[in-house]
């Protein structure tokens, strides 16, 4: 397991209420069974709206997630790259919050 991936776990660990799941056959974490993050090619992944989506796509290296790379993407889903690892557990919050008020 990379090092990237032990942080997205321990992030996802941390959170309350977060379940462990797959999405796409991909490492995630739900809250009420709705995913709201997951792990792919050594990058978080986030499920954001509003002002935490604009942050997190304006981040360097990050874009939305095409996870069949088929020019697909999930709007709401944004890709962030492993150097951006201190700002992970704040969008994963961001993230939780979102999917919990759905």
């Amino acid at each position: 397991m990379s090092a990237a991936e032990t942080e997205f776990r321990a992030i996802g660990a941390a959170l309350p209420q977060a379940e462990a799941g797959q999405l796409f056959g991909k490492p995630c974490y739900k809250i009420n069974g709705k995913a709201f993050v997951c792990f792919f090619q050594e990058a978080m992944v986030f499920k954001l709206t509003a002002e935490a989506h604009r942050e997190a796509l304006a981040l360097d290296g990050s874009l939305l997630f095409d996870p069949a790379g088929k020019g697909r993407a999930m709007k709401e889903w944004v890709q962030v790259p492993a150097e951006y690892q201190a700002r992970w557990p704040a969008l994963a919050a961001a993230a939780q919050q979102y999917v919990r008020e759905q």
